[in-house]
């Protein structure tokens, strides 16, 4: 027995929590046994479900159960020395261990590795184990994770704060190595190596099974190059963090000066139109006061000529009474006495030609005020459409510089014939296109539209960058862009990217769409008259323009890869009402 008892240490058989002999041990998935209250004490105060001496993480909680062997081999030590209570497991021996096995045990010395009875006794006094229903006595109980107590046999002093895990861990296997490195779960050796075609962690051991054939390199080093080139990676995430605080801070003030700007557009704006209601106030009332006056003239007029009028009709009234009585008298005498005076010319007016009409002042007056709200009706409608393009002008030379610069990519595009649908008639030059009312005579080759009234252009683009311009205005339909060399040229074709044509169309004189599944519908403000197209054939750009209005349409973003050809579409001319052709022009570059 005693034999047995010289090939057991009582260090074999500690939970490393509670530092006390294990009580219905149970061991985790990763190989290590503990009390089982202590652990499930363990992982209900902890956020993590892990273990406590390799820090193995575990996905779900494992449902543990008591590992008879060790329980029988724990308690078969505990019989062999004498009991929980006694022999070198602290406390004092009983009446009955005096003479046994626990006596032998109190009286011999210690061996290596075990504390005196004496200073294991004081160490249990100082550091009892935690009750988990007791609040009190959680003061004294030590730290679960604190490492066993050493054979010195010095005297005790306040120790500092135990680190997080026990520097050695005892399982039945013996001592463990050190826990300052993590271990390799599969063969629970440190992790030393860095295997970089996996990008992972591993043992010496690893290297010699599943990562023989792989690049590995010491794990410091690795460490040691990544957070170098961490430190450099830091350095340039400053760096554009600061170039966006700028540009931020750009903005903002921008947005200041739009502000200011603005207010200063609306105090002005406000101050013209108060300014412009008082003048036309002004203007009306003494446009009226002339009215009056004219109305007020004629009318004084008028009474003085009726007055004239009436006194002459009272004079010739009493004329005509006179000679009523002349010619009724029966006295000669006195009738041819009278009838030289009666019968004499009166002294009256010739009303003849006297007459009072409207004042055609007036007339004029109301058409050519009536042809001046007119056009200043129509000024006032233009002007918020001047003011949206002023705008859209100083937005260019701030925001958009990118519409010059396309420009500087400006290149000669002619017509291809051969690829042109045979309703399509092209000009001398190649730079004109429009849809006939009837088939060509041209030879039906591969390379030509026999559905869709389209043409190609001459020249291809496989790299570089590119821009040319085309005038649209007078068409209700138009389609524009870019098409891939390796597009269906017969019968009904698919229109989109992803079927190798990327066009802005216009339909029905206002309906602007790109071409995707489904459209990319545009509203447009202002109507082009000439659109510029711009392709970067590297970025998958293709870009189009209001060059009148120096605005941006639209961008779509993809990947070419075949040779790519201008694409150009007049639509059917829709009996005369869309017979204006597409026409390149030259481009010039703006100031």
């Amino acid at each position: 027995m005693a034999q047995s008892r010289s090939l057991m240490s009582e260090d074999q058989f500690l939970c490393s929590i509670c530092l006390d002999v294990f009580t219905n041990p149970v061991s985790t998935p990763c190989g290590h046994s503990f009390c089982m209250t202590c652990i499930g004490d363990y992982w209900d105060s902890s956020k993590a479900c892990q273990c406590p001496l390799c820090k193995e993480s575990f996905r779900k909680r494992p449902e543990l159960h008591i590992n008879r062997t060790l329980r029988e081999i724990t308690e078969q030590f505990k019989r062999m020395s004498g009991g929980v209570a006694g022999g070198v497991f602290g406390g004092e021996a009983t009446d009955a261990s005096a003479g046994g096995v626990g006596g032998a045990m109190a009286d011999r010395p210690p061996r290596l590795g075990e504390l005196p009875g004496d200073l294991f006794a004081e160490m249990k006094q100082r550091f009892q184990r935690p009750v988990a229903d007791d609040s009190t006595a959680s003061a004294s109980a030590p730290s679960p994770e604190c490492p066993a107590p050493g054979p010195s046999p010095a005297p005790l002093v306040p120790a500092p704060p135990c680190p997080p895990l026990a520097s050695r861990r005892y399982t039945l296997s013996g001592p463990a190595d050190s826990l300052d490195a993590p271990q390799c779960v599969r063969h629970h050796q440190r992790l030393e190596l860095f295997c970089r075609t996996d990008q992972t962690c591993v043992c010496t051991e690893c290297t010699e099974t599943e990562h023989r054939s792989h690049t590995i390199i010491p794990a410091k080093r690795e460490w040691l190059i990544k957070k170098s080139q961490l430190g450099i990676t830091e350095v340039e995430l400053q760096g554009m963090i600061r170039d966006r605080e700028r540009k931020v801070q750009e903005i903002r003030a921008s947005m200041e000066d739009i502000r200011t700007a603005a207010e200063r557009e609306t105090e002005g704006s406000v101050q013209m139109f108060s300014s412009l209601v008082s003048s036309m106030e002004r203007s009306q009332a003494e446009l009226l006061e002339l009215i009056e006056m004219n109305c007020r003239a004629a009318e004084h007029q008028a009474e003085g000529l009726i007055h004239q009028l009436e006194q002459e009709i009272a004079e010739l009234r009493r004329r005509s009474a006179t000679l009523s009585q002349l010619a009724q008298s029966e006295d000669h005498i006195l009738f041819l006495r009278s009838f030289p005076s009666l019968c004499s010319p009166l002294h009256t007016k010739d009303w003849s030609q006297i007459s009072v009409t409207s004042d055609p002042a007036a007339g004029s007056v109301l058409r050519t005020l009536s042809q001046q709200v007119e056009r200043f009706q129509e000024e006032l409608r233009r002007l918020p459409e001047m003011g949206l393009r002023a705008s859209a002008e100083h937005s260019l030379t701030r925001y958009q510089p990118k519409v010059k610069r396309v420009q500087e990519y400006a290149v000669d595009v002619t017509l291809d014939p051969s690829t042109a649908h045979p309703r399509l008639i092209l000009s001398e030059d190649r730079k004109q296109v429009r849809c006939g009312d009837r088939h060509q005579p041209v030879p039906d080759t591969p390379d030509r539209f026999d559905r869709v009234v389209c043409v190609l252009a001459r020249q291809g683009f496989t790299t570089g960058r590119y821009y040319w311009e085309v005038e649209v205005g007078g068409k209700t339909d138009w389609d524009l862009g870019v098409a891939s060399q390796s597009v269906n040229r017969k019968g009904k074709i698919t229109v989109s990217p992803a079927h190798g044509y990327w066009f802005l169309s216009l339909r029905d004189r206002n309906d602007y769409a790109f071409r995707t599944e489904p459209s990319t519908s545009l509203g447009l403000h202002l109507k082009p008259h000439k659109i510029g197209v711009y392709v970067d054939y590297e970025k998958g750009q293709v870009s189009f323009y209001n060059v009148d209005a120096k605005i941006h349409i639209y961008t779509f973003i993809d990947t070419f890869s075949d040779t790519i050809y201008p694409f150009f579409s007049p639509c059917t001319n829709k009996s005369g009402k869309n017979e204006a052709p597409l026409i390149i022009t030259p481009v010039t570059l703006t100031d």
